[in-house]
């Protein structure tokens, strides 16, 4: 279809529930995409942090058509294969003993809401409802994750939102602490803020939050839908601070482009959860699994996907912060964990995403919007965030 026609059939058909580019994105490979008009993009937003194998993978690729001819959907009510074994290779390389599988990253966490109030009401007793969560953090758009987001902007127009939720500053011990009461019954948070502008906590930050629901007998949620997955330089970012949560979710990544959340627990806390207490009807279904499943074994093999992020990783934040000194009236801070980058501008950052489209080059916003979002596909190299200092450098000059 012609790009004006397109653009203009969208507009009429498809509800306004993003801000969208005047862009039609027809196909990928690798770092690399193309519109209907044939313009070439090199893409660092992959999905924002979903194609974390680049476009097309061609190992995802084989597994979805084998799969799509062997089996695409059948009822959670059967045993499929590739869910079991995703589940088996997920808990081998994390704290867990189970997982449930969903959709997307917000039903996570409404599962995982879920499973800690239901694990409080069976062993911790009636009236231990309450979440703690904190401020600038982002948890979904579904009702119970979009109350658990700690920013306004979100919920305005959705109450009365879920009841019980507490909102304390990120990255803020005594506050946490001073929040716990007897009605608490669990602490949610991300690793790193990513849509809160790619805000990282002090390194004692997680183990005093951990500590907090030790002492307290409260759970620990994790939301690991952006994180995860090798995105901070470990397969999950609570590695790197040397914690384990009760609960963990996971999206975005995992399936490498297909729909497929996941939540992650320890026994004693996913006991809670029996047949009728939560379901999701296309949850783990064969399709999704199968490419799953070659997501994370591509990621673990040999260690070199990880090696890989935490390589370039080192080179992309060097040139982002010699461009932080060229250009120190503009820029204000660039931080980040391995391929999760925020550069936090002066002024809005959608005039600069603009110009870097203009300029064959993908970018995101975060935060209150001055802040550039970078989460690249796993397999970016230096070549590539070459050619993105070079355009930055370019548009920030201008």
């Amino acid at each position: 279809m012609e790009t004006k026609k397109l653009l203009e059939e969208a507009d009429k058909y498809v509800m306004h529930t993003y801000g969208r580019f005047p862009v039609a994105l027809r196909k990928g490979r690798g770092m690399r995409v193309w519109s209907t008009s044939g313009k070439e993009y090199l893409d660092f937003l992959g999905g924002i942090a979903v194609n974390v194998l680049g476009h097309c993978h061609p190992k995802v690729v084989v597994t979805i058509q084998k799969q799509a001819q062997r089996l695409i959907h059948v009822s959670n009510l059967y045993h499929i294969e590739p869910q079991v074994r995703l589940a088996k290779l997920l808990c081998t390389h994390s704290f867990a003993d189970k997982v449930f599988f969903c959709n997307s990253g917000a039903e996570a966490n409404e599962a995982a809401i879920k499973l800690v109030r239901k694990y409080a009401s069976e062993q911790l007793g009636a009236g231990r409802s309450g979440i703690i969560s904190t401020l600038n953090s982002f948890h979904g758009r579904t009702l119970g994750a979009l109350t658990a987001t700690g920013q306004e902007k979100f919920h305005k127009g959705f109450g009365p939102l879920v009841p019980g939720f507490t909102y304390v500053p990120f990255d803020d011990l005594d506050s946490m602490k001073a929040a716990v009461s007897p009605e608490t019954c669990a602490i949610i948070l991300e690793p790193v803020q990513a849509e809160g502008g790619v805000q990282v906590p002090s390194p004692e930050y997680l183990k005093g939050v951990r500590k907090i629901c030790d002492d307290n007998g409260i759970l620990l949620i994790l939301d690991e839908v952006q994180t995860g997955m090798g995105r901070t330089g470990t397969l999950f970012a609570h590695e790197q601070f040397g914690i384990v949560p009760d609960v963990m979710t996971l999206a975005k990544g995992l399936g490498a482009g297909v729909p497929i959340g996941a939540m992650l627990a320890t026994d004693k806390v996913a006991a809670s959860f029996q047949p009728k207490t939560h379901a999701s009807t296309f949850g783990g279904n064969p399709l999704v699994c199968a490419a799953a499943i070659t997501t994370l074994e591509v990621i673990l093999e040999d260690g070199f996907v990880l090696d890989h992020v935490n390589r370039i990783s080192r080179y992309f934040m060097g040139r982002l912060e010699q461009l932080k000194n060229v250009f120190s009236d503009k820029v204000v801070a660039v931080r980040g964990m391995g391929l999760l980058i925020g550069v936090e501008l002066v002024r809005d950052a959608l005039p600069v995403v603009n110009a870097c489209m203009e300029r064959g080059i993908l970018v995101g916003t975060a935060g209150s919007g001055n802040v550039l979002r970078l989460t690249p596909p796993l397999i970016v190299e230096e070549k590539d965030i070459d050619v993105l200092i070079t355009t930055l450098e370019d548009v920030l000059e201008k």
